[in-house]
């Protein structure tokens, strides 16, 4: 039997429907904080398996990272952001465990004068104090060498300003401001070696670099002879945007290569048939950022397929890079593995040249290669193969480096008059004791315009 509602009990459950319905949604977990949970994974990884190993190689009892508002350091990302006040401290302690010196397992991490809720939340900081906390911290620690970030080769391990330092000093006192060092070598040590998490969090930031890349050099974004170079940079600007990712280059560099060189780059030149399209570029995700290339031919009227001279030339530079892929492993020092790659591109009939310098020989592909450190900038600061990486040709190359694998090849193209096609390739990979490995699939071909 159905039993009639009063009116008012009716209106009563009219009343809490309606205020159910209006009940806000509860919020589900964004992509802001995604990415801060695996930046914080990351983190304490690498204080607990890499920080350890990089102080005692190099000898240093305590790291202290000195910043203030308005003057932060190049880590400052990387050592869990913050806010900072007047002035701020990152120390790290190796401490001995027994009187005889042995060290522990683990490095004590303690912040001066920095607030917010992702350095607390973080949970990998063992204290969090005030700056006037410093001296007595130090002096109860006894350290024998506090590394500093000031650095003669890597503009990433020089955060430390000449105020900086100088207040610093002050603060310690004798005798601890007669002990301090510099850490340049320290830093890349802690940055360049990599754990799992970080290799794939870069290869996931390599993979969407690649990605809008090859989108940029398609008919997608390009209508020739209406397409400029920078109206392409700054749609990949647009992506940038879009997606919340950053780069550590400026704009990205989008060219125009014919038979004198780079014609123009990034400007209001108009894309025509027949061009040769270059991009260089990369992304910034996670606090990892990529360094790459990418090629296309803008077909003319009646061509289903770049040129002849320009897939033979892309074919010469791919040659060049499987002979550095298979010849690039873990050496001593990166220049011991430069020498090797380059005795092994030589014996593959290629010619070494200095660069953008080919010779005039039209039977010879002519090299340059530079594979740098990559990861945390687009030119990264661990062990390098480049030559314009100097001070790194002589840090150890371990398994797990991260670099971009970089190289040049010229070679004579008939539809220039033989003048030489200098074809870039650039993609980021890991080393391992196999070689080099890819992290996403390496530039295959001249990508095509219609």
């Amino acid at each position: 039997m159905k039993v009639p509602c009063a009116p008012g009990l009716a209106a009563a459950g009219l009343a809490v429907a309606l205020a159910l319905s209006a009940a806000p949604t509860p919020v589900r977990a964004q992509e802001a904080r995604r990415r801060w949970e695996r930046s914080c994974q990351i983190r304490a990884e690498k204080f607990d398996l890499v920080l350890p190993k990089a102080m005692r190689d190099n000898h240093i009892d305590m790291w202290i990272v000195v910043m203030r508002e308005g003057l932060l350091d190049p880590l400052w990302e990387a050592l869990g952001r913050g806010y900072v006040g007047d002035w701020a401290y990152w120390v790290f302690t190796d401490h001995p465990s027994s009187a005889r010196g042995a060290r522990g397992t683990r490095v004590e991490r303690a912040v001066f004068g920095v607030e917010g809720y992702k350095p607390e939340q973080c949970g990998v900081y063992d204290h969090f104090g005030t700056p006037d906390e410093l001296a007595a911290w130090v002096r109860e620690r006894e350290p024998r060498r506090i590394g500093v970030d000031m650095a003669a080769s890597i503009g990433g391990a020089d955060g430390l300003s000449h105020t900086s330092y100088e207040h610093l000093r002050e603060v310690l006192g004798a005798p601890y401001a007669d002990r301090l060092v510099s850490a340049e070598k320290l830093v890349s040590d802690f940055r360049a070696t990599r754990t799992a998490t970080e290799i794939a969090a870069f290869a996931e930031a390599a993979e969407m670099s690649r990605e809008i890349a090859e989108r940029a050099f398609s008919n997608e974004v390009v209508t020739p002879g209406v397409t400029t170079l920078e109206d392409v940079a700054w749609w990949m600007e647009d992506q940038l945007l879009a997606r919340g990712l950053e780069s550590s280059f400026d704009m990205p560099s989008v060219y125009v290569t014919g038979p004198n060189g780079i014609e123009a780059t990034s400007t209001d030149r108009i894309i025509q048939r027949g061009n040769l399209l270059m991009i260089d570029w990369g992304v910034g995700y996670l606090d990892f950022y990529t360094d790459m290339k990418r090629i296309a031919y803008v077909l003319r009227e009646g061509e289903t397929e770049p040129p002849a001279g320009l897939r033979h030339a892309f074919d010469q530079a791919v040659k060049v890079r499987d002979v550095m892929k298979a010849s690039i492993r873990p050496a001593p020092t990166a220049q011991q593995a430069l020498d090797a790659t380059w005795k092994a591109i030589e014996a593959a009939g290629f010619d070494r040249i200095e660069f953008n310098r080919p010779s005039p020989d039209p039977d010879v592909t002519d090299v340059v290669i530079g594979p740098h450190s990559v990861g945390n900038w687009g030119h990264g600061i661990g062990p390098s193969l480049a030559f314009f990486n100097p001070t790194r040709l002589g840090y150890e190359l371990r398994p797990g480096t991260l670099i971009s694998v970089e190289l040049f090849a010229y070679t004579a193209n008939p539809d220039w008059g033989g003048r030489k096609v200098r074809i870039p390739l650039e993609d980021d990979a890991v080393v391992t004791e196999r070689g080099v490995e890819w992290l996403y699939p390496a530039n295959r071909g001249i990508l095509v315009i219609r």
